[in-house]
């Protein structure tokens, strides 16, 4: 069995003796909001993710789900607003103005805490990616709330109060933290750790507008340029269908070309565990797990991987996770859907042979049609 150690939930009564009355200041926030991150016109998906989410939390609380939307002014802007509804928002608010044309934390921070200290929701949702972070941390010191980063999963306690869970102590454990007597409860949640919500086409409902208030001449960071990085090899692992992956059973660097070979001829993402990227063998960027990426793809191969916990909270979101390690006991194999006892070196190249049959017949018929 798992060996995931869980901070028990208390009951509302078992935090009555820590858990004074809420401010009377704050008893009017109610709703959930999600920042719905835009940059360069494109929404990020984890923004959708977490409409999902907030969705399920409004029902519960028996509150509205709104939308927030700050981008410079424009169709792009207005179309993220607008395709929100199709995620189940009851309500958009939208700031718009040409300030705003790139991230810069002191304008999207005043956007922001703009709108919650004029409608005050009771719960705050943004991603955990590189700009969500950043906003989220700005934006909570400057209401002096708490903020959960790095949230796996969220709920609603007995009394109303938001519980959000994350790994702690090294991914050892997964504590539940609560932010009882300050308003909004804040967290941020990672790409693809909650599931996708099917869009549904509906038509926009209310889209509140709100004025930014602040002028280019009043932000001290300036925006000269934009050059996106080109050079850097980027992975799309967070939202690859499959994904085939390599740990330190692999032995070396080199033998990761089973690992490429297998996933090219799949169509698939590759990447690695953590103590791979620390002995130098990928980067940064190809690794999966707490301090990695999260993945939810339709198929896994984790190939050499023991499955620590920290490896696990960023997997077990697949569909099918199929896991080869030579060591029977090996804590992967605990919440493997399919556990194959071999050595990878010895079954990847196979594998990729025997798809390799199988595929290329196919891809030639297809061709041929």
């Amino acid at each position: 069995m798992s060996n995931v150690s869980r901070t028990a939930m208390p009951a509302g009564g078992g935090r009555a003796a820590a858990k004074k009355e809420l401010p009377e200041h704050f008893k009017s926030y109610k709703h959930v909001w999600v920042f719905v991150e835009l940059e360069r016109g494109q929404v990020h998906p984890v923004s959708w993710e977490l409409m999902g989410a907030g969705r399920r939390l409004a029902d519960r609380l028996k509150v509205n789900l709104a939308a927030v939307v700050i981008g410079p002014e424009g169709q792009h802007t207005r179309n993220a607003a607008l395709e929100a509804f199709c995620y189940g928002a009851d309500l958009a608010y939208l700031v718009s103005d040409n300030v705003l044309s790139n991230y810069r934390n002191e304008s999207y921070t005043k956007a922001l805490t703009d709108l919650v200290n004029t409608y005050k929701p009771e719960i705050l949702l943004l991603g955990a990616t590189t700009l969500g972070r950043d906003l989220a941390g700005s934006v909570a010191t400057t209401l002096s709330t708490g903020l959960t980063a790095d949230c796996t999963a969220l709920e609603v306690d007995a009394d109303g109060s938001l519980a959000a869970t994350r790994p702690t102590f090294g991914g050892s454990l997964l504590c539940t933290i609560y932010t009882l007597n300050y308003r909004p409860q804040m967290a941020t949640v990672r790409p693809r750790v909650m599931p996708m919500p099917e869009r549904v086409a509906r038509d926009a409902a209310h889209i509140i507008v709100h004025p930014l208030g602040l002028l280019e001449d009043d932000i001290v960071t300036k925006v000269l340029s934009f050059l996106p990085d080109r050079e850097a090899e980027t992975s799309n692992l967070a939202y690859a269908d499959v994904v085939v992956a390599g740990g330190l059973g692999l032995g070396s660097s080199e033998n990761f070309r089973l690992v490429r070979e297998l996933a090219t001829l799949l169509g698939a993402e590759y990447g690695c565990s953590r103590p791979v990227v620390q002995k130098g063998w990928l980067t940064s960027d190809r690794q999966i797990g707490q301090t990695g990426k999260t993945i939810r793809p339709k198929l896994y191969i984790a190939a050499g991987i023991s499955g620590a916990i920290q490896h696990r909270v960023g997997v077990e979101g697949a569909d099918l996770i199929v896991a080869v390690n030579t060591d029977k006991n090996a804590p992967i194999f605990d919440f493997a859907h399919l556990a194959i006892v071999s050595d990878a070196m010895q079954l990847l190249p196979a594998l990729t042979t025997a798809f390799r049959a199988r595929l290329l017949p196919e891809s030639r018929a297809r061709i041929a049609i």
